[in-house]
């Protein structure tokens, strides 16, 4: 794998500032940011008592988190190259922070869904820049291999990692500390990061601060992930119309970019095959994950008949297998066998534990028919993603590091809401049209999840057929 990538210009260092210790902060501000992605999932049923949601209202508490996440990441992405990445990241701290204290102290509906709201914008003000202040701490392709393993296990794991935090806590303690633990690791981290990274000058706000194109991709994003998590819940109308006007506000960036002196986004970007190629597999795997741990999840609780901690402790081997594999594994075996071969060995794997969940029946059990699944899964994904990780930010120039860094994440955050509201909605209509036919409520419910797990293993194959064709030219040996 090879990179364009050139150290940053900095503010003159009046001291040496740690590659490795920059390298601990930034996992430490993403895993708190991504913990918070998934920690609310499992507590769900405990805020919707405690507040009195509707089971429409009750999605908003995961849908007013990711529409602005998933709107603002790539304007902020670009912001952070203008005003220096390290202000970008410790200001989304410091926001993220005390949008958690808010969200923990929340009495009432509103107050917990603006602050939920709060919690996505800090989110993406520390996440988009994340991956361009690595590429650029760790220029050399070896090295930058091996910063992005420990990045991605971090991440990963993370990801899995919350939601046994949130069961674990929902259930010691109550809800509101799976927002209120955030408190002190927030501050911890964020006096860490104003001391350990080194500062950056910043391209200047007059090198590219297109306003109105800023204003058009921003609304285009929000429109799109709005679309996507509340499709399941609104009538065909109601979503074809938000719809077409996010397709319209796109479109009228893109001719703004291709004509703007300073555009917001240079679209020479999606000239790179790795680029464009790693960002559109990301969508479809992605979705695949998202899709398994909240169904995954559900069935362990509608199904298996698992509690609270125990769905959270059921998902525990997989940041376990994550961490190590990604730690241990992942860059010297990119380094030796190529990003492109270790992506699709990855893509693999995860079709594969897809396809052996599908068949996860009503009378199951979690040793046999939960467990395999879940160890390929998570195997997969350990290869995978730091794979495509680095293929994606390779094609990235210094000046385009941060915007690059924002975008991967934005479709993080697309393929992950466009796998759940598609998986899930399939799952449901299953469900509904066999408890209409007079079927039983459990197996019916099976049959709902399997389906969803079918229709993740075609879109896994999808990503793998994808990656396999599409991101060749980014192999190596």
């Amino acid at each position: 794998m090879s990179t364009s990538i050139e150290s940053p210009a900095r503010v003159a260092p009046s001291r040496t500032y740690s590659r490795g210790a920059s390298l601990v902060v930034l996992c430490a501000g993403a895993l708190m940011t991504i913990l918070d992605g998934n920690i609310v999932t499992v507590a769900m049923p405990a805020i919707q008592r405690d507040l009195g949601f509707s089971g429409p209202g009750l999605a908003w508490v995961v849908n007013a988190y990711l529409i602005p996440f998933g709107g603002l990441l790539l304007l902020i992405g670009r912001l952070g190259d203008l005003v220096g990445r390290k202000r970008m990241f410790t200001a989304g701290l410091a926001v993220f922070t005390v949008a958690s204290v808010l969200a923990g102290v929340a009495t009432g509906q509103d107050v917990l869904i603006a602050a939920r709201a709060l919690q996505g914008t800090g989110s993406a003000m520390a996440s988009a820049v994340v991956l361009g202040m690595l590429v650029s701490l760790f220029p050399e392709p070896r090295e930058q291999a091996r910063a992005i393993a420990v990045f991605s296990a971090v991440g990963a794991a993370g990801g899995a990692l919350g939601t046994f935090l949130g069961g674990a806590l929902t259930q010691a303690l109550s809800w509101h500390w799976i927002f209120l633990i955030n408190l002190p690791i927030g501050v911890v981290a964020w006096l860490a990061a104003v001391r350990v990274l080194a500062p950056e000058r910043g391209a200047g706000l007059g090198k590219g601060a297109d306003y109105p194109g800023a204003a058009l991709v921003t609304g285009a994003l929000m429109l799109t992930v709005y679309v996507i998590v509340g499709a399941g819940d609104r009538e065909l109308a109601a979503t074809l119309l938000p719809a077409a006007l996010a397709l319209g506000l796109f479109v009228v960036f893109t001719l703004r970019q291709a004509r703007a002196a300073r555009p917001l986004l240079r679209l020479r970007l999606f000239r790179s095959r790795l680029l464009a190629g790693a960002n559109a597999v990301q969508v479809l795997m992605i979705g695949t994950m998202y899709g398994f741990q909240f169904i995954g999840a559900l069935y362990l609780q509608r199904v298996l008949g698992f509690s609270e901690l125990a769905t959270g402790t059921a998902f525990l081997p997989a940041p376990v297998a994550i961490g190590l594999l990604m730690l241990g594994l992942s860059a010297r075996t990119i380094e030796r066998f190529g990003a492109y071969r270790v992506l699709v060995a990855g893509l693999v794997l995860i079709a594969g534990g897809m396809a052996l969940l599908s068949r996860a029946p009503a009378e199951g059990s979690y040793a046999t028919d939960v467990l395999p699944p879940l160890l390929l899964l998570a195997t997969g994904f350990a290869a995978a993603m730091p794979a495509l990780t680095g293929l994606a930010m390779s094609g990235a120039r210094e000046e385009d590091a941060g915007l690059a860094s924002g975008l991967f994440n934005t479709t993080q955050v697309v393929g992950g809401s466009l796998g759940l509201a598609v998986l899930t909605t399939l799952a449901a209509s299953r469900t509904d049209g066999l408890l209409n036919g007079g079927a039983e409520l459990l197996p019916a419910t099976a049959e709902g999840y399997q389906l969803a797990f079918r229709v993740a293993t075609g879109i896994a194959v999808g990503a793998l057929t994808l990656g396999a064709v599409v991101l060749r030219s980014g192999r190596r040996g």
